[in-house]
């Protein structure tokens, strides 16, 4: 049995399971809405390439691709949940709608009235709140879509079916997990409620309950417990489509509405690298192309956060290169189930091109990639003794919490000779070795060169004598580390100056010289990007520096610089297909 099998028959979900049924059937009583009240815009944009391939039999859903022509989508066979999940969150018929033709459309229409005849009186994996409400976001805005050509009579079960999942919600969505899960139930609801005739009741209680969870659950500084920034953008987006809604129904967001999303904003700017993408750290990705910025100008945001930290990251910038890096203690508690152990890692991107990455969550390619993708050899991090500075839990009720992790995390930004300067300091390493790790990070005020220190340091008596039995055990060998640069797979490495240097060659035609003080073994070795839209990882190179710690401090510099001969401005045309899907 897998991990996700054994997580998914825990006695408290097994509960939540039985009751979401029990009220999913009792709803399939409810009185229908027969009608619309009015309609909010589509906000969601989907991929047109999806769409055809969709309307080609070509299931990608979870990272799988299930070909399947001439074959309905509820007859297919998930290959785990979180596929059948993208099947009934119906996030898809975004990309049928995209794609628009007279073949999409009929593809909707049939797979959306299946879906109410197989599923509608309850059944089926579809009847969670988080779930249902994404399902009724993606029914009402895309109404117009599904329902041209149709006859009335028609619609009849389309009305009914969207009436019960209302009476679902407004029962169910109270159980959520705290985060965007619960947002995605409200946000349904309230869509519901402004939306069809029967269900105005449902709006004050739902608009109430989003305030509650605005302000529970988006802290002072915009952020999110779980630090993740992808699921950030989400929860932002989910508020500026709910306040857009409210709008063209006459009506305005309350204030603690509105207050949240201008606390978001500045954060997800601070945490946008400069091609536009996101920085990947805790489970998220870059985020879907072109979401960011339609949320920000959605939300009418401008300001931004002055030398703060954003959800616990710092950010370094100058001319065209941003550095984003993580600078607080991972996430606790249940907010810490997708969180990694990536404190004092970074990324780095010039223009449009990512440069330093971090792997990424593994989530899609099943349990082992995501465990991997959560430790710190996965990110551009120290890494001591082949471990990580957090660990999962031992506790068998909540396995995938993270323990043993940093408690104190040192950060300081200033004004460095010639540009900006990051320091930082953890504890991660404290318990096992008696270490501190220090990182200290300069970047030019033009962009055009990061320079790092790394350090080990047994500050106190205590860790000294800690650190003493460490090196005991290693025979006085030394505690390995390495500290580990991962690139982005469309960066071209090669080893150069007899092992002395490594040039990175992005496509924009730039050209970046990485060196160290030669205190540590230079290497280039194997790596992978994790992104949740292919259907499997992409090879790539990390440039590793490797060596022992032996004394109370060991020093490790290192420097990112471009060539002398790559020009200030580069003229970058991304001419990279956009399509969402690829196999490679």
């Amino acid at each position: 049995m897998s991990t996700s099998d054994l997580i998914s028959e825990r006695w408290p979900e097994r509960w939540s399971r039985l009751l979401n049924r029990l009220a999913a059937r009792r709803a399939a009583l409810s009185r229908p809405a027969t009608a619309f009240l009015s309609q909010p815009e589509p906000r969601s944009i989907g991929y047109l390439a999806r769409g055809r391939q969709l309307c080609a039999g070509n299931f990608v859903f979870a990272g799988h691709l299930v070909e399947a022509p001439n074959t309905s989508i509820w007859d297919i066979d998930p290959p785990d949940a979180g596929f059948a999940a993208e099947m009934h969150g119906f996030g898809w018929l975004d990309d049928l709608a995209a794609a628009g033709d007279a073949a999409a459309r009929s593809h909707a229409q049939s797979w959306l009235w299946a879906w109410i005849s197989r599923y509608g009186n309850g059944s089926g994996p579809g009847w969670t709140p988080d779930l249902t409400g994404r399902r009724l976001i993606r029914w009402i805005s895309q109404a117009l879509f599904v329902l041209r050509g149709l006859p009335s009579e028609a619609s009849s079960p389309f009305y009914r079916s969207m009436a019960q999942q209302t009476a679902f919600l407004a029962r169910r969505w109270p159980a959520t997990r705290p985060g965007l899960p619960r947002f995605e139930a409200l946000t349904g609801l309230i869509y519901a409620g402004l939306s069809l005739e029967g269900m105005q009741s449902q709006l004050e209680p739902a608009l109430a309950a989003l305030a509650r969870e605005c302000e529970c659950q988006i802290d002072s500084m915009g952020g999110l417990p779980t630090r993740n920034p992808e699921e950030l953008l989400e929860v932002f987006t989910l508020l500026t489509w709910v306040a857009m809604a409210l709008s063209e129904s006459g009506r305005t967001a309350g204030e603690a509405h509105w207050r949240a999303i201008e606390r978001i904003a500045p954060t997800l700017r601070s945490l946008r690298h400069a091609d536009g993408g996101l920085a990947r750290f805790h489970g998220g990705g870059r985020g879907l192309e072109g979401r960011l910025d339609s949320a920000l100008a959605t939300s009418g945001v401008k300001t931004r956060l002055a030398d703060k930290l954003a959800m616990g990251f710092a950010r370094l910038s100058s001319g065209r290169t941003s550095v984003i890096i993580d600078a607080a203690p991972p996430p606790i508690g249940a907010a810490s189930a997708g969180a990694h152990a990536s404190t004092l890692a970074f990324e780095l991107t010039s223009g449009r091109r990512p440069l330093i990455v971090n792997c990424g969550s593994g989530h899609s390619f099943g349990p082992e990639w995501r465990r991997a993708g959560r430790a710190t050899p996965s990110h551009s991090a120290l890494v001591l003794a082949a471990g990580s500075s957090a660990r999962l839990s031992n506790d068998k009720r909540h396995p995938d919490w993270l323990s043993e992790a940093p408690r104190s995390v040192q950060v300081n930004q200033s004004k460095a000779p010639d540009g900006v300067r990051f320091e930082g300091a953890h504890d991660g390493y404290v318990r096992g070795h008696g270490l501190t790790h220090v990182r200290q990070l300069d970047l030019t005020a033009d962009g055009r060169g990061l320079a790092g220190e790394d350090m080990l340091l047994a500050i106190e008596e205590p860790e000294k004598r800690q650190f003493d039995r460490a090196l005991d055990e290693t025979r006085m060998h030394g505690i390995p580390y390495d500290v580990r640069f991962h690139l982005h797979p469309d960066v071209d490495a090669s080893v150069d100056m007899g092992g002395a240097a490594v040039s990175l060659a992005l496509r924009s035609g730039e050209i970046w010289v990485f060196r160290s003080d030669g205190h540590a073994a230079l290497s280039l070795q194997p790596s992978v990007y994790l992104e949740k839209t292919r259907l499997k990882p992409r090879a790539t190179k990390q440039i590793v520096l490797s060596g022992r710690a032996m004394d109370y401090a060991t020093h490790l510099r290192w420097s990112l610089a471009k060539a002398q001969d790559t020009p200030v401005g580069i003229r970058d045309v991304n001419e990279d297909a956009l399509d969402p899907v690829a196999d490679e």
